[in-house]
């Protein structure tokens, strides 16, 4: 008797789990590919919000700028390159994704558009779990503009007021923040730099 309920009770754990398994895989599968899609028009607007007025073709027939990407090392990386076009088609620079490991709070990733005349056109951050009100701040527009035309060479960040045109002011109380968002912009450079810079 008892073992027979033993039974009963396994069977209908079983078949509960097995009904939850397969509603939970056919939900996932229903809302993977809007997912994706969101997340890819979200690059695109974080793209064109630092490279405006530009369209953008990857480099999938690149076998170079490919083996570049897959080589990385490090803390912090690009992680895809597009190409700036302007309405000709003529390249007029490039958008990146580079990510840097070191934040506060794990991974954060940014969008940076550098044009063929070495000048950053923007950087806008794609994801962070940085603390609400101190390295959330890397998100605010008094943040993301300092990198704007500063010349595409290593950037380092300073406490007490940026002076030179390599230099960017740290956002107060959260400079771990401030070095993950530097150290993920300037792979982004170094990329363009060793790989990409035109003349």
């Amino acid at each position: 008797m008892l073992k027979s309920k033993f039974f009963k009770n396994c069977l209908a754990l079983f078949l509960i789990t097995l009904v939850a398994g397969v509603a939970l895989a056919s939900v996932n599968e229903i809302t993977k590919q809007p997912i994706a899609n969101a997340e890819e028009k979200a690059k695109y607007v974080a793209y064109n919000a630092v490279f405006s007025d530009a369209e953008f073709k990857s480099f999938e027939d690149d076998s170079t700028v490919r083996s570049k990407l897959k080589s990385q090392n490090g803390t912090a990386k690009v992680d895809e390159v597009l190409s700036a076009t302007d309405k000709s088609g003529k390249n007029i620079g490039y958008v990146m994704t580079a990510s840097s490991q070191s934040g506060y709070g794990g991974e954060i990733k940014v969008a940076v558009g550098i044009s063929n005349d070495k000048k950053i056109t923007g950087v806008t951050i794609l994801s962070h779990s940085e603390t609400a009100g101190l390295g959330a701040k890397c998100d605010t527009d008094e943040f993301k503009s300092q990198f704007s035309g500063k010349s595409a060479t290593k950037l380092s960040y300073v406490k007490d007021g940026a002076t030179t045109d390599t230099e960017i002011d740290a956002i107060s109380g959260a400079t771990i923040t401030t070095n993950a968002v530097t150290e993920a912009v300037n792979a982004a450079l170094d990329f363009y730099n060793s790989v990409l810079e035109v003349g």
